[in-house]
C-alpha cells in the first residue's frame, strides 16, 4: 500500500509541477503581450502627441513665387444712402506676385499687384493698388491698407492660436468706419480649426485646405429687436496646400436703431467675401 500511495504522490507531484509550469509559461505569455501592447500604445501616443508639435510649414500654405497669379471673385456689402440701404458689389479681382524686396527689419518681403475687373468680364483690367506680404520660418505676415496682420503663425496644428492682430493700431479701421467694432480688434485672436480638408464655395471646391477663424462675435443678429444696438464681426481666412489664400469672409458693422431720431435706424461698416476662381 504504501509503495502505491508513494508512486501515486510522485505522479501528482509531477503533474502539479507540470500544470505550475503550463501556468507560469502561460501568464509570462500574457504579461509579455500586455507588455508590448502598453510599448506600443506609447510610441503611437508619443508619434501623435510630437506631429501637431510639428505642425506645418508657413510656406506650404503661403507660397510666394514671383509672377504667379490668383483670380478671385469678390461680393462686397456696402450701406449705401446713409446707412439704410445694403447693396451687393461684385467683381474680379486678381493678384500678381511682383518683385521680392527686404523689408526695414531686411526680411524678404514680395509685392502683390492688385487690378480689378467687373464679373462678366466686359471691361478691361483696371490698376487697383498694391500690398506686400512678409513671411519667416515662423510667420506669414499681410500688410494691407495699412493693416499688418500676422495671418499665419507656426506652430500650424489644429487649435493653434495667436494674436494675429497685434501689430494694429487702435481703432485702425476708422476712418472710414466710425464704429465700435475695431475697440479691442488687437485684441482677437486666430485659431487654426483643424487639419487640413476639402472646402467647397458655390460650384468650386478646393483641397487640403486650413481654416483660420479670427472672430466670430455678434449681438443682436439677426436683428429681432429692432429697437436695440446690434453688431456682428465675424472673420474667417482659408488658405489651401501649395497655393495660398482661396477663400476669405470679413463682415464688421454695427446697427444703431436712431430711435427718436430722424431717418431712423441705419448701420456703419462694410462685408466682403473674396473666393478664388483660378491660378496658374
Amino acid at each position: 500500500m504504501y509503495s502505491v500511495a508513494a508512486s501515486f504522490n510522485v505522479k501528482h507531484l509531477k503533474k502539479t509541477k507540470a500544470n505550475i509550469f503550463l501556468l507560469s509559461s502561460h501568464a509570462h505569455q500574457i504579461w509579455s503581450k500586455l507588455a508590448l501592447s502598453i510599448i506600443l500604445i506609447v510610441f503611437l501616443a508619443s508619434c501623435r502627441s510630437n506631429q501637431p508639435q510639428q505642425g506645418f510649414s508657413v510656406e506650404e500654405f503661403s507660397p510666394l513665387t514671383s509672377g504667379k497669379t490668383i483670380t478671385y471673385r469678390i461680393d462686397s456689402l456696402v450701406f449705401t444712402q446713409f446707412g439704410r440701404q445694403v447693396e451687393t458689389r461684385s467683381y474680379l479681382m486678381r493678384y500678381t506676385i511682383d518683385s521680392s524686396f527686404l523689408d526695414n527689419q531686411g526680411r524678404k518681403s514680395y509685392r502683390i499687384i492688385r487690378i480689378i475687373r467687373d464679373t462678366l468680364q466686359t471691361q478691361p483690367w483696371k490698376p487697383d493698388g498694391s500690398f506686400y506680404i512678409t513671411t519667416t520660418p515662423s510667420q506669414m505676415e499681410w500688410i494691407e491698407d495699412n493693416l499688418r496682420q500676422v495671418k499665419l503663425q507656426t506652430p500650424l496644428r489644429p487649435g493653434a492660436q495667436w494674436n494675429g492682430n497685434r501689430f494694429l493700431a487702435s481703432n485702425p479701421l476708422n476712418p472710414p468706419y466710425d464704429f465700435s467694432n475695431d475697440d479691442n480688434i488687437q485684441n482677437w485672436i486666430y485659431t487654426l480649426s483643424a487639419e487640413p480638408s476639402s472646402f467647397q464655395y458655390r460650384n468650386k471646391r478646393y483641397e487640403n485646405v486650413i481654416a483660420v477663424m479670427q472672430i466670430d462675435e455678434a449681438v443682436n443678429v439677426p436683428i429681432t429687436i429692432p429697437t436695440a444696438y446690434a453688431f456682428r464681426n465675424y472673420a474667417v481666412d482659408r488658405f489651401a496646400k501649395n497655393i495660398g489664400l482661396v477663400y476669405r469672409e470679413w463682415e464688421s458693422w454695427e446697427y444703431q436703431p436712431n430711435t427718436g431720431g430722424s431717418g431712423g435706424p441705419y448701420r456703419i461698416g462694410f462685408g466682403i467675401r473674396q473666393w478664388m476662381v483660378e491660378y496658374n
